[in-house]
């Protein structure tokens, strides 16, 4: 057996362990795994093939699948970058997209995975800025410094930038992964979350020819 092939088994094992179940089979009979980006997207990295993660904090989905795309990333080869993109399909999931940019602003994306605990496993309803502001203080950052860089320039910049890239790939929900700006592929069209890690490396290996 390969170490790729023994990489995703690992990757399998994991989700099984972690609790990850497979979608109903009635919302994923897609002929397809991936569906292509026309037209293909540059890369906002420079000299990098892009790999993006489209999540919301909210999304039951993405949290099953998180831990499956951090060992992934790993593994992925140095000319190949990860970056997550935080969706805001609607003005009520506003809040929580600036939240990612914000943590990212303030070097403080160890709080990452701690949000999706609080609202999947601690039942916090931290949706809106001013819960969301009590709850990131109560991790020890400072309420002045978080709530500056949460109405910043620059967070508002990357919120709006992460709009026009749901826009360009056509991303209808999430978790989906676009791969080298050409393809996107997500549970709903492998029907698992170890299937859709599977498929967005063979993407990247595909893009990366």
């Amino acid at each position: 057996m390969s170490l790729k092939n023994l990489f995703l088994r690992a990757l399998a094992m994991l989700a099984i362990g972690s609790g990850a179940l497979l979608l109903p089979a009635t919302a994923a009979q897609a002929a397809d795994k991936y569906v292509t980006v026309e037209p293909a997207q540059p890369s906002d990295t420079t000299g990098k093939i892009e790999v993006l993660e489209f999540f919301s904090y909210s999304c039951p989905h993405c949290n099953a699948i998180e831990p499956l795309v951090r060992e992934w990333a790993k593994t992925l080869p140095d000319n190949v970058v990860l970056r997550s993109v935080p969706v805001a399909f609607n003005a009520s999931m506003g809040d929580l997209q600036k939240l990612y940019y914000t943590l990212e602003a303030l070097d403080r994306l160890d709080l990452h995975e701690k949000v999706f605990k609080a609202i999947h496993q601690e039942r916090k309803r931290i949706y809106d800025a001013a819960a969301i502001t009590d709850w990131v203080v109560a991790q020890g950052v400072d309420r002045k410094a978080f709530q500056d860089a949460f109405n910043s320039f620059g967070v508002q910049s990357k919120a709006s930038r992460a709009n026009e890239l749901v826009k360009a790939y056509g991303i209808e929900g999430t978790p989906s992964i676009a791969v080298g700006g050409k393809y996107v592929t997500s549970p709903t069209m492998t029907n698992s979350y170890e299937g859709t890690i599977a498929e967005a490396q063979r993407l990247v290996e595909m893009v990366n020819k």
